[in-house]
């Protein structure tokens, strides 16, 4: 199955290497490529992409507010890629606001790359990027300048189940399934399905959510 990507990026340059580099994969094919968010928002309702790379800082409209209307369209539109965002630096706060708007994780620009085209096939089959440290140091550090929200996020976990609220901390420190499983002895097919059951349960859309509303409700502290 072809992965549909596209790419949102201000500088002309970038946007072909990306292009290039992707096209040249058998599974993934760019179907369109913008300079700015409000072109990207556009051409995104037009041709459908299953994953959208989009560039954090540009103008007329940035990556942070394309990437709230990509995943929140309104009435009438029903197709919602998965955003991936680029940046040139390791901690932005940008990026942490669209996670919590619900993009799938981020990628340094200048990451290798076979980095980006895994990042593409990870998003695409619906995970999320966390896996490199700079992603949990980034939630971790604008989760410590926040003080841990109080009420509903905090009153949303009584929801789970002991078993899901294990596994949702596990998940905000970083550790794949394949790590609960070990840590909590158990099946890595019954961490798949408890991971499902809690991001139903709290009406998140991945583990990106998941992390972030973690610290947010207090359940994990930074530095744990």
């Amino acid at each position: 199955m072809t992965t549909r990507v596209m790419i949102v990026d201000d500088q002309a340059m970038v946007r072909a290497g990306f292009a290039a580099l992707l096209n040249a994969q058998s599974d993934i094919d760019v179907v369109g490529e913008a300079p700015d968010g409000a072109q990207g928002v556009e051409l995104s309702r037009r041709t459908h992409p299953d994953v959208v790379l989009m560039d954090v800082r540009m103008p007329e409209m940035d990556g942070l507010e394309a990437a709230r209307r990509l995943l929140s369209p309104p009435p009438g539109v029903t197709h919602r890629p998965r955003v991936l965002m680029l940046t040139t630096f390791d901690v932005d706060d940008y990026v942490y606001e669209a996670l919590r708007a619900g993009a799938s994780g981020f990628l340094l620009k200048d990451a290798p790359p076979a980095d980006l085209i895994a990042a593409v096939r990870v998003v695409a089959a619906g995970d999320a990027l966390l896996a490199p440290s700079v992603t949990r140091r980034l939630i971790a550090d604008f989760a410590r300048q926040r003080p841990a929200a109080r009420g509903r996020p905090a009153l949303r976990l009584k929801a789970l189940t002991e078993r899901e609220t294990e596994v949702l901390t596990l998940v905000a420190r970083g550790r794949s399934n394949t790590e609960i499983a070990r840590t909590l002895v158990l099946a890595e097919q019954t961490v798949k399905t408890h991971v499902s059951r809690v991001l139903t349960k709290l009406d998140l859309r991945d583990r990106a959510q998941a992390v972030v509303f973690a610290y947010e409700s207090g359940l994990v502290a930074p530095g744990e």
